[in-house]
């Protein structure tokens, strides 16, 4: 285990929040590279993994941009980028809206829910390993991170 002093060479923190917000950005840092890592040899990134993860839970129900950029993990992320990108790759459709003409759908397709099949063994996999926890040390932490937000 190396410690967040060690991983970034630094001897001591002002304070403990100040050390726990720079451990939180640097494991999130550690965590997307690893994930990016995985994600590479797809030819996706994992803001992409997260857009398709959005479409297959609407079980074939189209839904928007919008709504896609409201459920993302990093709402810093342009999904309207991200929905092109993939559609590019085959992976999404965008339709135009039968009930409303100025709105597009998007719809995951057999080839991206194919590719979520594919990785889902890898990912189940990603996370066991990447997390030195316990089942009941991850639960804890999970709750924590959940008050932490409020």
């Amino acid at each position: 285990m190396v410690k967040i002093e060690e991983a970034i060479k630094q001897r001591e923190f002002k304070d403990p929040y100040n050390k726990l917000m720079v451990n939180l950005l640097y494991t999130h840092s550690y965590l997307v590279s690893a994930q990016s890592g995985m994600f590479k040899p797809y030819g996706i990134s994992p803001e992409q993994y997260n857009v398709l993860r959005i479409l297959k839970g609407q079980n074939g129900t189209p839904t928007t941009v919008s709504s896609i950029q409201e459920r993302m993990l990093n709402r810093m992320s342009n999904a309207s980028r991200l929905v092109e990108k993939l559609k590019l790759k085959g992976y999404v459709k965008r339709e135009e809206c039968p009930t409303d003409r100025r709105q597009v759908d998007i719809l995951i397709t057999d080839s991206g829910l194919k590719l979520l099949a594919t990785l889902q063994e890898q990912v189940d996999r990603f996370n066991r390993e990447a997390i030195h926890l316990s089942e009941d040390e991850v639960s804890a932490l999970s709750e924590l991170l959940d008050k932490l937000r409020g």
